[in-house]
């Protein structure tokens, strides 16, 4: 087990599956958002500090997605 996992989620999307990751270590808190296609993988790492930063942009991004739906 991952000693420095504190929380994970788990998104099922088409072929896609993402996942994330809330991880502490020494230097803080990190989201570690991982896609995953057919064993393929690409991740990324958001600082806990700007969650709700990132979280605001992506809830903007969902209102335009919506208004053009």
């Amino acid at each position: 087990m991952d000693r420095d996992l504190l929380h994970t989620e788990k998104i099922l999307a088409d072929r896609k599956t993402f996942y994330l990751d809330l991880k502490a270590n020494t230097r803080g808190m990190v989201v570690k958002i991982t896609e995953d296609v057919g064993g393929n993988r690409d991740t990324i790492m958001v600082p806990a500090e700007i969650l709700g930063d990132f979280i605001a942009a992506l809830t903007d991004i969902q209102a335009t997605a919506e208004e053009h739906a």
